[in-house]
């Protein structure tokens, strides 16, 4: 079940950030609709390196739809791997 607070509960911050676990966000309400996320500092770390992973690899998929697909034995060509 997520965990909801209005941002005025800030006003006593250390409660807030006892609620904060790992996989486990607080998120704050501001005139009743959603507005920010507290999270973990790992889990932010870890969030940033899956977009970042995903990014490269829409990249990749971009380039070859440009460019086209390298088969296997052109990658351990290209490489140096001899099979």
């Amino acid at each position: 079940m997520p965990n909801i607070k209005p941002v005025s509960d800030l006003r006593n911050y250390n409660e807030v950030l006892r609620d904060i676990a790992m996989g486990q966000p607080v998120f704050l309400t501001k005139n009743g609709r959603g507005r920010y996320a507290l999270m973990d500092l790992q889990e932010y770390e870890k969030m940033r390196a899956t977009m970042r992973l995903f990014s490269e690899l829409n990249h990749g998929c971009q380039s070859a739809a440009e460019q086209g697909w390298q088969s296997l034995d052109e990658v351990e060509a290209e490489l140096g791997v001899a099979q």
